[in-house]
């Protein structure tokens, strides 16, 4: 018989296949779904041609192929970004917080970055060029996960009760915040903070899928080459540091990436709540707690669930596009209510 080790060797490379393929299949489906309606054919046709490769597959109406080159292939590309940095912005937070229910949206960190952005907008901030909305998500994020650990920590763990009020906090404030921004702010401005608030991947574009491509494919690399020092860090920081780890720095260099991760999605998408705090929990269930598979998979089903959620959020009522972040909350405040009830049974343990 199969030992354990090897049960859960072929459990990850299920996953992991299943994964990949629904992924896959979610892309091009998301890509044929729309007003102008294309076959499977014409999508891997498309792309393939954009690489330089002649099937035959390619649209015989020009409009698809730039309909599908110009609008559907950029808002798959940004669906599967955003979740995937989520998804492993969620799981990193929860391994340096050594809490189940930390998450960059229950905490706060989207809301703030989501100031930071509205803010920009509302000014008119032109500082940093077309990186300026960026740049204030990302600053806003940052604060906000700063103040989130100093408020938590609480002889040397981090409190449970304190990481939620403070998160309740952030979010009012923000909310506040945005709502002063949309008053102080022009028409346009308006409209696109209230974007924020919604969260949508409509209307994405090659240059906004660059910026983000950019700042969080470089942050998800360096986190899961962290793996090790995040299995570590589990043991409890007494035992990580008898072992060598400067917890400190890893929690700082952490909480500079999950500010990235989180505001680069929030800077072009909104605030898509409950990601990071679903996915890593699917993992840590279907395959334990290894940070070596949970990060680069919680990445994977991060952006399995954000395009298969952006489909339905496209197709679920004819004519109208639902705001995707109404989607996943709906998934995510269930499960959110499942995890405080489980915390509480167990007296605030991590599992």
């Amino acid at each position: 018989m199969p030992s354990g080790h090897t049960k859960l060797t072929q459990r990850r490379m299920i996953v992991l296949v299943v994964a990949l393929l629904l992924t896959f299949a979610g892309a091009i489906a998301s890509a044929m779904a729309g007003q102008l309606p294309a076959s499977w054919t014409e999508v891997i046709g498309t792309v393939l041609h954009s690489a330089g490769f002649n099937t035959g597959w390619r649209p015989n109406d020009e409009l698809i192929e730039q309909t599908l080159l110009q609008i559907r292939f950029p808002r798959v590309a940004m669906s599967l970004l955003v979740g995937a940095a989520l998804a492993i912005a969620g799981a990193v937070m929860q391994s340096i917080f050594g809490n189940p229910l930390a998450e960059p949206g229950v905490v706060g960190v989207s809301s703030g970055a989501a100031l930071g952005a509205a803010l920009a907008i509302a000014i008119g901030m032109t500082t940093f060029g077309g990186w300026s909305i960026a740049v204030m998500a990302f600053l806003g994020g940052f604060l906000s996960t700063v103040l989130v650990y100093a408020t938590a920590r609480s002889q040397g763990r981090t409190e449970v009760v304190t990481l939620l009020l403070t998160g309740i906090a952030i979010n009012a404030f923000a909310g506040a915040g945005l709502a002063l921004m949309m008053f102080s702010g022009g028409a346009a401005a308006r409209e696109q903070i209230v974007f924020w608030q919604l969260g949508s991947i409509n209307g994405s574009r090659w240059s906004e899928v660059f910026i983000v491509l950019v700042l969080t494919v470089p942050a998800m690399v360096w986190v899961s080459l962290m793996a090790r020092q995040y299995d570590v860090l589990a043991l409890g920081e007494r035992s990580a540091a008898h072992l060598g780890l400067n917890v400190e720095r890893l929690r700082v260099i952490s909480i500079v990436l999950v500010a990235l991760l989180t505001a680069a999605g929030v800077a072009f998408v909104g605030i898509i709540a409950f990601v990071g705090l679903v996915v890593p929990h699917v993992i840590r269930m279907l395959l334990g707690p290894g940070h070596r598979w949970l990060l680069p998979l919680s990445a994977l089903m991060g952006a399995l669930l954000l395009v298969w959620a952006d489909l339905f959020a496209r197709t679920i009522l004819d004519g109208s596009d639902l705001p995707i972040g109404m989607l996943t909350s709906l998934i995510g405040g269930p499960f959110f209510f499942y995890l405080v009830r489980s915390a509480r049974s167990r007296a605030g343990g991590w599992a």
